[in-house]
């Protein structure tokens, strides 16, 4: 239980004091001119007030992330708080709020253009393939899951609640931001939000036993802590899906100072939601056995939420198992179109334009859609570290170009680009060799980004001397 409590004050501690110094660092200046006032266009360019714009992006990047992650990450026990808490405000909060604040200073600009900035037009074309297939994987596992989910509570035929979500999808794809996603967004990330309250109330004030952090592994069947752990957990510590996701809101904030409390604040509040469920799914089903004889995640969610809250429970669980996949969704096939205009430099004003990208986007959607759940969850996951990855990156490589402290990104860049490259070898959907050739060809990675990193960087510095 303390292990619990500690934590979250942890996270809140880190928002005040490392999330201060970060900002700091970068430099937000409240004079600035932003995009949302100066390339303001009705459609994706639209101010919104902060607190609007901080529940819309945490329920951008939480959705039932933070919630079937950290049930997941759950497995292998109290270790997984650890990963929760030093994750999210050293890595995945400075990973939202460098690229949500180096978007805002570059007229909005998806993940993929940040990326080819400062790393290359190589890695730029990279990006822009890799994010789009990223956010259509996103957006059709959040077509399918909820879609079943609603079946088997309704008894309507799964595809017609498919063409009733992708009809839903079109619409927030190509409507004013402010429309759809700027009226419903709020109401359901405050939802969320209460849903996290009253859980964690529960388990403090109930009859339930929080174990305390341990460097033990209580997986079931010893699945090694490394690097599965640090992939199943990903939007409660880390997920390059907000790398995708913060261009959005860059482009509607009013005021640079408003970036920490949008950006590191939602990934610090979505941080605590994790821990939430982390706590409930270790402790609700008596252990980590219990656990994975207890079910699918969204069995889990809905055994828990009506247990610790009731009626009310039940009908929050069907809004996390089921309204909020939808918002993660949409708002990836709107992220997809963004990206894709960006990168043809195709302007977004009328609405038709709008259509010629996201008609053909969808069509892909929809064929994808017949691919099994678990199998794209599977690539999602590992393609999701690796955005987060290069993203790191690319916002080492801009603190260096601005001069400024670059290990606050480098650090976390080296770690993940361990996690990923470990991954890629060991995992069955990789190459599945022995965790020996794995940790060796991760750590070796790793050392090799960071050495041509600082070439990098040295090449730079001659290059500002010599002008």
């Amino acid at each position: 239980m303390y292990s619990f409590i500690f934590s979250i004050i942890a996270l809140i501690v880190g928002y005040f004091i490392y999330g201060k110094f970060v900002d700091g660092l970068f430099g937000s200046n409240e004079a600035a001119i932003t995009p949302a006032n100066r390339l303001a266009d009705g459609v994706d360019y639209v101010k919104l007030d902060w607190k609007k714009a901080f529940l819309i992006q945490f329920l951008n990047i939480a959705g039932t992330g933070p919630i079937f992650g950290a049930i997941a990450g759950a497995m292998w026990g109290p270790v997984a708080f650890l990963w929760i808490v030093f994750g999210c405000i050293f890595a995945g909060a400075v990973h939202d709020f460098l690229i949500g604040m180096m978007s805002l200073r570059d007229d909005g600009a998806t993940i993929a253009e940040i990326v080819g900035k400062y790393l290359g037009l190589s890695a730029r074309n990279f990006m822009r393939v890799f994010s789009i297939v990223l956010l259509l994987l996103v957006g059709v596992v959040f077509i399918t899951s909820p879609a079943d989910i609603l079946a088997q509570l309704t008894g309507v035929n799964r595809y017609i609640l498919i063409v009733c979500i992708i009809i839903y999808y079109l619409l927030a794809t190509v409507l004013p931001v402010d429309k759809v996603i700027g009226k419903i967004y709020p109401l359901f990330g405050a939802s969320l939000l209460i849903m996290a309250v009253g859980i964690a109330l529960g388990l403090i004030f109930g009859d339930y036993t929080i174990p305390e952090v341990s460097f033990t592994n209580f997986h079931p069947n010893k699945v090694p802590i490394f690097p599965y752990l640090f992939i199943s957990i990903a939007c409660g510590a880390i997920s390059g899906f907000h790398a995708t996701q913060a261009p959005m809101m860059a482009r509607c904030l009013s005021n640079e100072k408003e970036g920490r409390k949008v950006f590191y604040g939602s990934m610090i509040t979505e941080g605590i939601v994790a821990l939430v469920w982390a706590a409930a799914a270790m402790s609700f089903f008596g252990g980590t056995e219990g656990l994975a004889a207890a079910g699918n995640p969204g069995v889990i969610v809905t055994k828990i939420s009506t247990s610790l809250l009731g009626k009310a429970g039940g009908i929050l669980a069907i809004l996390g198992v089921v309204a909020c996949p939808i918002t993660s969704g949409d708002t990836a096939f709107r992220s997809a179109r963004m990206a894709i205009a960006d990168a043809t430099k195709f302007k977004q004003g009328p609405l038709m334009n709008r259509f010629i990208i996201a008609i053909p986007l969808f069509a892909i959607g929809i064929a994808l859609c017949f691919i099994p759940f678990d199998i794209i969850w599977r690539y999602f996951s590992w393609a999701n570290q690796t955005i987060a990855t290069i993203s790191l990156w690319a916002a080492a490589a801009y603190l260096v170009t601005e001069n400024k402290n670059h290990w606050i990104a480098t650090i976390p860049a080296t770690f993940m680009t361990v996690v990923i490259f470990t991954y890629i070898i060991v995992a069955k959907e990789g190459l599945g060799l022995s965790m020996t050739i794995g940790y060796f060809v991760g750590i070796s990675m790793a050392i090799l980004s960071f050495t041509l990193f600082f070439i990098s960087i040295n090449k730079k510095r001659r290059n500002n001397v010599k002008n």
